[in-house]
């Protein structure tokens, strides 16, 4: 017969209770999960049968944790943490040139250059895998809570995480997003100011991800309204074939940017601007702490200095550049 411990644990109850507390919300939820909200319900019912005691409660339309919700959620994440402390140390007895390095990296992130990376590092420690996971900022901080990634590549800062307690940050290099248009008279120009790039529709980011809320914010702190929306794409080569055929303008990354032959931009009748002020972020390695302390996850990330050092990064991307010209 089961103990109370094993109802608990032997399933997938806590991965559901967890996501039903972020969203407050079945349906929301259930989709994440992909599976029927009937079947969450259930799930839920169960927990709570098994704890004793309800965990959420309704006000009218709106789900709330009750106080026994509040300390099954503290005591679910600290479960987690060691199990995520367990793991780590169990791997840093591990060889730093065999097994597997997990990268959540931004959606929106150009990865040639890592891509790049990941190709040389296979030539000399075959034994030594390297997935990319191709991630919404939300889905990178999930995996990093679960230990499902060892690496996250993302923008900072980001004043939407309030817990930076448990990780760590090592930065890439500095970028800045550019604007993006096709007014020849401005292709000289040192610098635009906000207010002089609303006047043609934009293509930007989906309403979810971190590079949009990011330009939100630029143009609300110089009070200037944004432009009119024409689409929204995922990827930057996305958002740059839909601004040059569709005639609209939009903001990209330099480490993207640095990636185009400007040849070809210009032959697209697009140039690219910088923003006044600049938008500068820092793409960066987010990890939890003591996690680079993992033979291989150490390993690795020395290996990267030694590459970025050897040729930085956007020297190495406009190297990349040239030689899809030359294809």
């Amino acid at each position: 017969m089961k103990t109370t411990q094993e109802n608990i644990f032997s399933s997938k109850t806590l991965s559901y209770f967890l996501q039903l507390s972020d969203t407050m919300n079945y349906t929301q939820a259930a989709q994440i999960l992909g599976i029927t909200q009937p079947a969450l319900t259930q799930q839920i019912k169960k927990l709570e049968r098994t704890v004793g005691a309800p965990l959420f409660y309704s006000v009218g339309k709106k789900l709330r944790l009750t106080e026994a919700g509040h300390t099954m959620l503290r005591t679910t994440h600290d479960i987690y943490e060691l199990l995520n402390e367990a793991t780590d140390e169990i791997q840093q007895s591990s060889s730093e040139t065999t097994g597997e390095i997990n990268l959540g990296i931004l959606a929106s992130i150009e990865t040639r250059v890592l891509q790049a990376f990941a190709i040389e590092l296979y030539k000399e420690y075959p034994d030594l895998t390297i997935s990319f996971h191709m991630l919404t900022r939300k889905e990178i901080w999930e995996n990093l809570e679960n230990n499902k990634i060892d690496l996250a590549i993302m923008y900072l800062p980001d004043s939407s995480i309030k817990n930076w307690q448990p990780y760590s940050s090592k930065k890439i290099l500095s970028d800045e997003l550019m604007y993006v248009h096709h007014q020849p008279e401005l292709k000289d120009r040192k610098y635009i100011r906000f207010k002089d790039v609303t006047d043609s529709p934009w293509v930007i980011y989906p309403q979810n991800y971190f590079l949009n809320a990011t330009l939100h914010d630029a143009f609300k702190n110089q009070m200037v309204d944004f432009p009119k929306i024409a689409g929204r794409f995922t990827l930057p080569e996305q958002l740059l074939n839909f601004a040059i055929h569709a005639n609209t303008a939009t903001a990209l990354p330099v480490s993207f940017l640095k990636g185009i032959n400007s040849d070809f931009l210009e032959q697209q009748n697009t140039w690219m601007t910088t923003l006044e002020p600049k938008v500068q972020l820092d793409l960066s390695f987010v990890f939890r702490k003591n996690k680079n302390e993992i033979p291989r996850i150490k390993f690795f990330l020395d290996a990267f200095d030694k590459y970025l050092k050897d040729e930085d990064y956007l020297s190495r991307l406009e190297k990349i550049a040239t030689k899809d010209k030359t294809k």
